[in-house]
């Protein structure tokens, strides 16, 4: 990777998020810490600095336009680049049939998992498109590819973050830039608000940032639409 590389990193403040910023710092970028929780990001950004990387945070709350605007011109004139976008900040409400589901939490939900993408795309995609290269890769989930009961509002968010992802891959790649998602199963994190059961059977966030990696390293005559990662045993 470039050593003057930029990485944005939505949801960067624990599990994939962590773990992803960890990985590119390691590849030499410099990276932008992006979620809610300032706290945990100046943990990690310390963290990467003790290694040897570059880290610098921002405290954003995803789903407001105008912070995600103010966040892609602070990015335009500190930096001039984005050389990759993660969009994995998400949250589930899970656990109730679709018709019990309050409007207010559908609205948050597919605010936070498929408008921020949208929003981040449309802050940063203009960096890259002037440098005529980039990496857009966003988390879904494999929730995204069949049903969920009790979970179809988490489902359909990314449904449609797998159809925007494939869309704005052809919008873009005429201009060097590559849009990929990764789709994992059972990821071993706290994501809705509760530690896993059987997390030495579940993907690792590690393993994320392993495909995150690989996608980076790929030869620019290609790239990797999509990756589906399952547990070797089910958890």
């Amino acid at each position: 990777m470039d050593a003057d590389a930029v990485g944005v990193v939505t949801g960067a403040s624990r599990g994939i998020g962590a773990a992803v910023s960890r990985r590119l710092a390691r590849l030499g970028a410099q990276v932008l810490l992006v979620a809610r929780h300032r706290e945990r990001l100046e943990e990690l950004a310390a963290q990467i600095e003790s290694e040897g990387g570059r880290a610098e945070l921002f405290a954003v709350d995803l789903t407001q336009e105008e912070e995600i605007a103010a966040l892609g011109e602070t990015i335009r004139k500190r930096y001039g680049r984005c050389d990759v976008l993660v969009n994995n900040a998400g949250i589930s409400r899970m656990g109730a049939p679709l018709h019990a589901m309050q409007p207010a939490d559908w609205d948050e939900l597919m605010a936070t998992n498929l408008r921020a993408p949208y929003l981040m795309i449309r802050a940063l995609a203009p960096l890259m498109i002037e440098r005529q290269s980039g990496h857009i890769v966003n988390i879904s989930s494999l929730a995204g590819h069949n049903p969920l009961r009790n979970g179809a509002a988490y489902s359909a968010s990314k449904w449609a973050l797998n159809g925007l992802t494939y869309s704005v891959a052809e919008e873009l790649r005429d201009y060097g830039v590559r849009v990929s998602v990764i789709a994992p199963g059972s990821v071993n994190t706290s994501f809705g608000g509760h530690e896993p059961a059987n997390a030495a059977a579940r993907i690792q966030p590690e393993d994320i940032a392993d495909i995150v990696a690989m996608l980076m390293e790929q030869r620019p005559q290609s790239f990797v639409s999509e990756v589906l990662i399952r547990p070797a045993r089910k958890p």
